[in-house]
């Protein structure tokens, strides 16, 4: 796939900066929020810079997780205004397609999220802050990781809606990192 990519410039432009600051924005958050959470487990890292209240710690890292997020979303914004368009992204099937997954990941994000609670969507388990039972309602009826697959959707939306190659290859990147994620995280 990589010599296609490559001897079709027309499809992916590999000479933008924005294109690499992107990819490596989209592997750094999940590293380094498992990588905080992890210490936070062992060691009450943030705890003690909090005096002790884990709960304190863990708004505070939600805040940050959450910062990265809108900064790599910027990113990847950014990345895609960059890269080229492909008509096959520009028939007129595609925008329906594209803000049905934007649509259809945001309910899953924001569902899960109303569903756990900040502590509980932001690793208040690595902080010993647990729920009184596992949620089993929607959306995580649908599946396991609905943030996960809730925010892959609305990449993969947002590069349709560019119609970006670019951002459909990134997008395959936040798959697999949310995979390699997962794998730390069960």
């Amino acid at each position: 796939m990589s010599q296609y990519l490559t001897s079709n410039p027309s499809l992916i432009d590999f000479s933008q900066r924005s294109l690499y600051i992107s990819a490596i924005a989209i592997a750094f958050n999940p590293t380094f929020w498992n990588t905080v959470a992890r210490r936070e487990y062992h060691h009450k890292t943030l705890t003690r810079l909090f005096n002790g209240n884990s709960q304190r710690a863990c708004y505070a890292l939600a805040l940050t997780i959450f910062s990265l997020g809108l900064f790599r979303d910027a990113l990847y914004e950014r990345a895609l205004r960059s890269q080229p368009t492909h008509p096959f992204l520009q028939g007129p099937s595609v925008p329906p397609i594209a803000y049905g997954l934007i649509l259809l990941g945001n309910i899953l994000v924001l569902s899960s999220t109303w569903a756990l609670g900040i502590t509980g969507t932001y690793l208040g388990d690595y902080f010993g802050i647990l729920m009184d039972e596992p949620v089993t309602n929607f959306p995580f009826n649908v599946t396991g990781a609905p943030m996960y697959y809730g925010s892959t959707m609305s990449f993969l939306g947002t590069a349709l809606l560019y119609a970006r190659p670019a951002g459909v290859v990134l997008t395959l990147e936040v798959l697999v990192v949310y995979w390699v994620a997962l794998g730390f995280e069960e």
